[in-house]
């Protein structure tokens, strides 16, 4: 694992789900000083400085770290285990979205559906592939095709966070089209 990699990993534990873990008290939308984040994560070992920093947020592929207009200031984009609110407003879902998991976690969601589990929000992808991606983090793949069109007609509400990331607070059983298994 790189050294960007693995400050990468330690800011979204940071800023997601343990402030603590770099000294921080994230506001009620979760956003830390950039300085702190640094001085806490040397503190807690970790080498980031803030230039470091300024290319992880410049650089991540996923684009999980948004930094204030002044840039003085830092988030996590979606994914907290933490309350805050990410003042994100309601919008109209396409009609099918995506949701990629591993195979040994179906009878459940079959069940129960999808749950954010510790997370605030279940995460939802515009695209097969990037499901395929995040479900192959977690064994072998499956894909999720939620009926998100009829959800929001029935009143279910949806966001978009500000690295694309589509959000909802839960997906029935009854809006759970079949998975298809990753044969790549």
């Amino acid at each position: 694992m790189s050294d960007l990699t693995a400050l990468s990993r330690f800011m979204s534990y940071a800023l997601r789900h343990a402030p603590e873990a770099a000294g921080l008290e994230l506001d009620g939308e979760g956003w830390a000083e950039v300085s702190d984040l640094v001085r806490g994560a040397q503190a807690a070992g970790h080498p980031l400085t803030d230039a470091l920093l300024r290319e992880i947020v410049r650089t991540s592929d996923k684009q999980r770290f948004r930094l204030s207009d002044d840039g003085r200031r830092i988030r996590a984009s979606q994914g907290h285990s933490v309350a805050v609110d990410l003042h994100l407003s309601p919008v109209v879902p396409p009609e099918t979205l995506f949701h990629g998991t591993a195979t040994r976690f179906l009878p459940s969601i079959q069940a129960e559906g999808l749950k954010p589990g510790s997370r605030q929000h279940v995460h939802l992808s515009d695209t097969e592939e990037t499901a395929t991606a995040v479900g192959k983090r977690h064994g072998r793949a499956v894909v999720m095709h939620v009926a998100a069109g009829a959800m929001h007609r029935d009143g279910f509400a949806f966001y978009r966070s500000d690295n694309g990331v589509w959000l909802t607070e839960h997906v029935p059983p009854r809006f759970l089209v079949a998975p298809t298994p990753d044969c790549r």
